[in-house]
């Protein structure tokens, strides 16, 4: 993996799969319609990278360093990511349609903290721990996922979608959530935020 990134730094329509390459650096490679599966990319350093229209399918990805990346389109299925900064990469200007789709992943500790992520989609995942803290996240989808001590306040949540999402504590009074949808059984959770107790 690393002779292949010291030799070439574009990469169109490329499959890689089952590479291991845990602590390395990359840098300034771009990734185009590129395809990862069963990769190890443990504290892989991507810095300067650009990846569009990729797809990630059953990657560890935990603790890898996205410093000036840029990322279009980029999918994520049935992959470890623990401990991502988000907030490290490169998003002003970017003109993108959906920027990240995170299905099925293991998302717990990483940040999002102040990103502009419109229609952003953490579908059927675990996030624990995750910082959304004044957060554009308008139209995102998080349906399935668990979002248990997940940080959110100043967030714009509206349209966002949060059907059969659990374990989440939003304040109606400090986030953004209109036309936001949310199961009814699980939804009782947002009226703690107004001292509201409901009685059986």
């Amino acid at each position: 993996m690393s002779n292949i990134f010291a030799l070439e730094k574009e990469f169109y329509n490329k499959e890689f799969t089952d590479l291991t390459c845990s602590g390395q650096k990359i840098h300034e490679a771009e990734f185009d319609n590129c395809t990862f599966v069963g990769c190890d990319f443990y504290e892989l350093a991507f810095n300067g990278s650009k990846f569009s229209e990729c797809k990630f399918i059953k990657c560890n990805l935990s603790l890898i360093n996205v410093v000036n990346c840029q990322f279009s389109n980029v999918e994520f299925a049935d992959c470890k990511m623990l401990g991502i900064d988000w907030t490290k990469a490169y998003w002003r200007g970017l003109a993108l349609g959906l920027p990240l789709a995170f299905k099925n992943c293991l998302i717990n500790s990483s940040s999002f903290y102040g990103l502009k992520l419109h229609e952003i989609l953490i579908g059927d995942c675990i996030a624990h721990d995750v910082d959304f803290r004044e957060a554009d996240l308008t139209l995102a989808s998080f349906t399935g996922t668990d979002l248990s001590n997940s940080l959110f306040s100043n967030t714009n949540l509206i349209s966002a979608d949060f059907y059969s999402a659990t374990n989440y504590d939003i304040d109606l009074n400090t986030n953004k959530i209109d036309d936001a949808k949310f199961c009814r059984y699980e939804a009782v959770r947002l009226l703690e935020s107004l001292g509201i107790n409901l009685v059986d």
